[in-house]
């Protein structure tokens, strides 16, 4: 039987990952959120996991910038996004999802994305309430701060 100390990535991330490329814009990545009741689309080019757009970065970048909803996807969302391996420790993933203040960690293998790990994911799937309690508080700490200058 697996110790939870042993639970990867792998073992607790979601795996229908929901997609847009470059071609798209801001209205059709909103419209996939609402049909997946979801908060982040991986943006690829081909195969290949380039960054991604949470319903966050709609708002900042997208509507509160004034943009269209034919804004292109290049517009709103994160590149260079920090990712883990399917192999990685939910420990490991924990911390830095702690360290980065993140909520969601895409998982990548040889270029492509496999999964998403959300914060919830720490807690429900795994059972690891302390590593996702420590994890949501030290984000929600970090965003009260930068909130209150």
């Amino acid at each position: 039987m697996m110790k939870l100390s042993d639970k990867l990535v792998k073992d607790i991330m979601s795996k229908d990952c929901v997609t847009v490329t470059l071609l798209d814009n801001v209205f059709e990545i909103a419209l996939k959120m609402k049909q997946h009741d979801i908060g982040f689309v991986g943006v690829l080019d081909g195969d290949t996991f380039i960054g991604g757009v949470t319903d966050r970065d709609l708002v900042i970048r997208g509507y509160a910038e004034k943009h269209s909803g034919s804004t292109a996807v290049e517009t709103v969302m994160t590149k260079n996004m920090i990712t883990v391996d399917p192999n990685t420790s939910v420990e490991e993933a924990a911390k830095v999802m702690a360290q980065n203040q993140i909520r969601r960690l895409p998982v990548v293998e040889k270029g492509n994305l496999v999964g998403i790990v959300a914060i919830g994911d720490l807690a429900v799937r795994g059972s690891f309430e302390d590593e996702a309690g420590e994890a949501l508080s030290r984000i929600s700490q970090e965003r009260t701060l930068v909130g209150s200058h």
